[in-house]
């Protein structure tokens, strides 16, 4: 066996101990999220994803399945990704910081009743914390995926689903898998797709 068999064995033994150790310690962080994902949507309210560098890349992927659609056509779900307009960003970063990234964008959208879901693979991104900060003053209620411990951030959420590994590729192969669970779920609570 070569290397490389080693190296690609390893990762799929690796990831398939990550699925089996999350489907046993999220379920009740995850039907807890979808609940409130449910109400916020039905009262009229959206959600907001946000993160940094490949939980930014997360957060769009899951917006995007939420206003669009997931599996089939349907209503569109009201979602928005804070990480993709360049003007706000780099005007936030530039004349604020890039610790207020996120929590200006809440506080210029958010409204009462909202959903904000910060991804943070470690629980301690700055930007993604203060976002959560400011939603939970305003009537947002702040929601997380994170990993390792769950650093800050897992004071700061409710639910703050944690993926018990301390390896940044697994955690972020959890968080675009509950994800997507969540926006599959989302359509069927809905009543916008049938459960077959």
């Amino acid at each position: 066996m070569t290397e490389l068999d080693n190296f690609y064995n390893s990762e799929f033994e690796d990831h398939a101990a990550v699925v089996a150790a999350t489907k046993d310690a999220c379920r009740d962080g995850f039907t807890h999220m979808l609940a409130g994902c449910v109400t916020a949507i039905r009262d009229g309210n959206k959600i907001m994803f946000f993160g940094n560098g490949g939980s930014a890349g997360d957060a769009q992927h899951l917006a995007t399945e939420l206003a669009v659609r997931y599996v089939k056509d349907r209503a569109p779900i009201a979602a928005i990704a804070l990480t993709t307009d360049t003007s706000s960003l780099t005007a936030i970063g530039n004349d604020m910081g890039f610790d207020a990234l996120f929590e200006r964008q809440v506080q210029a959208i958010g409204k009462p009743g909202d959903i904000a879901i910060g991804i943070s693979t470690s629980g301690k991104s700055e930007n993604v914390n203060r976002a959560l900060i400011a939603a939970k003053e305003m009537g947002v209620q702040p929601m997380g995926l994170s990993g390792r411990d769950g650093g800050s951030m897992k004071n700061l959420c409710d639910p703050c689903i944690i993926i018990p590994s301390q390896v940044t590729a697994r955690i972020q192969e959890m968080h675009i898998t509950l994800g997507q669970m969540l926006c599959g779920a989302l359509e069927i609570e809905l009543g916008l797709v049938s459960r077959d």
